[in-house]
């Protein structure tokens, strides 16, 4: 069995505030630890459950977060940008289960711990097929055109919630509890990368999980918060615009329609300058 770990950092042990999760903020040093730490629980459950090979995607940012050197010497990680697949990059049908780590909820979502959709500045909401869509779900709708199942989604209670509402097998572990965007009750690293670990083996020795299937045609939303990235994106071949701040694409797959996301994410970095992914 091969295991994917696809790792966000927002919804990381420790984390709660911009200054945590951005190259300059006083606190990222720090938290990069924290990341690290809660991946490698992943990881260690993953060998703990009988994986042949664990490949680690950094998704968080720039990708560039995770500590290397003091990772799990037995896993492999992709590390940089840009990519193709994005959070999802090296999982293809060869895997057998998928575990999302440092995952955060919806933006919009009332507890939910630095809430955003891909880009908390640029972005208002992601709809799916007309239902606002959080990162979870986009990625677990990618991991199922492979036919991998997401066994694992780790953050804060929030982003649990959200994941069993579209994977109801799924296992979940609440490293936090949110107050408010920038506030939570937090666990101890420790105690939350031991739950990671203990859950992550769990749920890949259960045989509850199915790969998440959604049939074409699939229909991606964007709700800006500028009527020029709005315009921008609607310049792509493709891309329609449904409102003066709203996009639409309508895709036959999952990997046709999250490159053409990433393409409008990317051209709205560009057109506000890229200053930062929160409000």
């Amino acid at each position: 069995m091969k295991v994917f770990v696809s790792v966000d950092m927002e919804g990381v042990s420790g984390v709660t505030d911009p200054e945590d999760v951005l190259p300059n903020g006083s606190e990222y040093q720090t938290c990069r630890r924290y990341m690290t730490g809660d991946t490698n629980a992943a990881i260690g459950g993953a060998y703990d459950a009988g994986a042949e090979a664990v490949l680690v995607n950094d998704s968080h940012w720039i990708m560039r977060n995770l500590l290397i050197h003091d990772l799990d010497r037995r896993a492999k990680v992709i590390k940089g940008f840009h990519k193709p697949l994005c959070m999802l990059q090296g999982l293809d049908d060869s895997f057998g289960a998928a575990v999302f780590v440092g995952y955060h909820s919806c933006a919009g979502t009332e507890g939910g711990v630095l809430n955003h959709t891909m880009l908390g500045k640029e972005v208002q909401n992601i709809y799916l097929n007309g239902e606002a869509t959080g990162e979870t779900r986009l990625n677990a709708g990618l991991a199922g055109h492979y036919g991998v199942p997401v066994v694992l989604v780790a953050g804060d209670v929030a982003v649990g919630a959200e994941a069993k509402r579209v994977l109801p097998w799924v296992e979940t572990v609440a490293v936090k509890d949110g107050i408010d965007k920038y506030s939570a009750v937090l666990k101890h690293p420790e105690v939350a990368q031991a739950e990671i670990r203990e859950a992550t083996a769990r749920a890949l020795k259960g045989k509850a999980a199915k790969p998440y299937v959604l049939k074409p045609p699939i229909k991606i939303g964007v709700e800006w918060n500028s009527t020029t990235i709005a315009e921008t994106c609607g310049l792509v071949p493709g891309v329609k615009r449904t409102s003066s701040r709203s996009t639409e694409y309508t895709a036959n797959d999952w990997p046709d329609g999250m490159k053409v996301l990433l393409v409008e994410l990317l051209l709205a970095l560009q057109v506000s300058g890229g200053k930062g992914i929160y409000q």
